[in-house]
């Protein structure tokens, strides 16, 4: 295998900031998923990606970056395998993550995480089915801890590791011809099913994607 995209979190070629077809009319905000999010259209070229509150509003400026309509718009591909280095939030209301999208779908959740929940990665494949609620203390899986994320896109099964333990093969992958964008961002949870950021907290959240790239 050969590395095909290793992400510069500040090219404005290899990625679109702030906007996104996962969202309601591209954005800025996406109320309907439970996320307090406002898209701030800037790029994050150290690879923090943060939320500050808003003034005035319950809503918070966030980072979002995708491939999509971006000048290279790189897509990963049936067999393809990404790479990532994380090191995770710990504030309360902090909702990272990294997925795939392309026309309303063919979403892969490679990490999301919340620290109300300090020891667990959510991973998913909204293609063809299959998640897991994975507590990994075991692992190094903690609020400020650095990650080693790798997620296999198989035809068959979609494979899912952290720091070198598995976490997860769905058993059902994404079939043969499955493409998709990148999104590397940071929403902020509404309350519904983890709890807000507190009015008295601290008015920035952030987490780390040192390193992402896909070998082909």
């Amino acid at each position: 295998m050969a590395t095909v995209f290793s992400a510069d979190f500040g090219s404005g070629r290899q990625w679109i900031a702030g906007r996104s077809s996962a969202y309601p009319r591209m954005g800025p905000t996406n109320r309907s998923d439970h996320k307090l999010d406002y898209l701030s259209g800037a790029y994050c070229p150290d690879g923090v990606l943060a939320a500050t509150r808003r003034p005035g509003s319950d809503l918070w400026d966030t980072n979002l970056l995708t491939t999509e309509g971006s000048p290279d718009a790189f897509q990963v591909v049936t067999g393809d395998t990404l790479s990532a280095r994380v090191t995770l939030p710990t504030a309360l209301g902090a909702w990272p993550a990294i997925w795939t999208w392309r026309d309303g779908g063919n979403e892969v959740d490679v990490f999301e995480y919340h620290p109300d929940n300090p020891d667990l990665l959510e991973v998913s494949n909204h293609v063809h089915g299959g998640y897991r609620y994975w507590h990994g203390g075991a692992a190094g899986i903690s609020p400020g801890a650095t990650v080693d994320l790798r997620t296999v896109f198989g035809r068959r099964s979609v494979d899912w590791y952290a720091n070198g333990v598995p976490v997860y093969s769905d058993h059902r992958g994404v079939g043969a011809g499955w493409h998709a964008y990148l999104i590397v961002n940071l929403s902020v949870s509404d309350g519904t099913y983890h709890p807000r950021p507190p009015a008295d907290g601290p008015g920035r959240l952030s987490w780390t994607c040192h390193s992402l790239s896909v070998d082909r």
